[in-house]
């Protein structure tokens, strides 16, 4: 496992959705739902993203936007465009007033909006779980950010766009898929440009610290030591726990404690399993170890986390 995957995994947790949506304009469109991450695909026509905090961000055609459900935004024909529609979360779509739009707008399987052959057409995916292993990716990320159609040459997009009007066997498996790809795509291109990717990204690809990562998201409950890191990558301890947190950004083992309590509070979030399996799982040798570690680093205890859960 690595920052994507365990981002992946987190987020998807309650599960994604894919809807096109073609519109004539004027429309707006308040969005509410504080999903933790969503993409915004434009296809055709401009649309603009104003947020609470972020500003103004105009996408045109080929743009992918990603936002972080940080805060509440507008997405528009035109930033003057006052909002008629809200999305609440869980996707619900309403009036002003709070009047349910649920079918008022559809357009078909996946599609929705004012117009079958809008002159604004986007694909609109959102995550909607939250969790804690993801939370290292996704604080890297500013409230808005955008992949320019001119900057990267991927098919993901129109593929998507296509494949979500379609219905046939095996489709939301499909569909889930294809956004993962397109979701990595954009996170690595954006990482690419210079300035954007945060240092633990950057780890990820150096020869020594690189490993060490992989061997510790793979494998949290092996009794990791600084000495039996170095020694399975081929670095001395000294060397290995400098350049370690230096690329990093923290020690080898803070580093590990963190992936280690990120992964425990998932599971207390996701499953039955006991704060005992859970410590096993995650790499401590009692619940007891796994309570004080987790309420040092959460201060709550994994129970009281579970049940804040729900």
């Amino acid at each position: 496992m690595d920052a994507l995957a365990g981002l992946l995994d987190g987020v998807r947790a309650r599960g994604a959705f894919v809807l096109r949506m073609q519109l004539d304009p004027p429309w707006s469109m308040r969005i509410r739902d504080e999903a933790p991450l969503t993409l915004i695909c434009q296809t055709a026509g401009r649309a603009v993203i104003v947020g609470d905090a972020s500003g103004m961000t105009w996408l045109g055609p080929g743009d992918v936007a990603v936002t972080r459900g940080t805060e509440h935004y507008t997405f528009a024909d035109d930033p003057a465009t006052t909002p008629s529609v809200v999305i609440h979360p869980g996707q619900r779509c309403t009036t002003l007033a709070g009047a349910d739009l649920r079918f008022e707008f559809s357009l078909g399987v996946r599609t929705w909006g004012n117009a079958a052959a809008g002159a604004s057409q986007s694909v609109v995916c959102a995550y909607e779980g939250r969790s804690a292993v993801s939370a290292r990716l996704l604080d890297a990320l500013p409230d808005v950010l955008v992949v320019r159609g001119t900057d990267w040459d991927s098919p993901l997009v129109d593929l998507l766009a296509t494949e979500a009007g379609n219905d046939g066997p095996g489709q939301e498996a499909y569909l889930d898929r294809l956004l993962d790809l397109l979701l990595m795509a954009v996170l690595r291109s954006w990482f690419a440009q210079a300035g954007n990717a945060p240092a633990w990204w950057r780890a990820e690809q150096d020869p020594v610290v690189g490993p060490a990562l992989r061997l510790i998201h793979h494998n949290p409950a092996h009794p990791w030591t600084v000495a039996n890191l170095a020694a399975a990558v081929g670095c001395s301890r000294a060397v290995f726990a400098r350049r370690f947190t230096e690329q990093v950004g923290e020690p080898p083992i803070a580093f590990l404690t963190g992936w280690r309590l990120a992964l425990a509070a998932d599971l207390l979030a996701g499953s039955r399993a006991t704060v005992a399996a859970v410590a096993r799982e995650v790499g401590y040798s009692t619940p007891f170890a796994l309570s004080s570690a987790f309420k040092r680093a959460y201060g709550i205890s994994p129970n009281a986390h579970r049940a804040l859960a729900g």
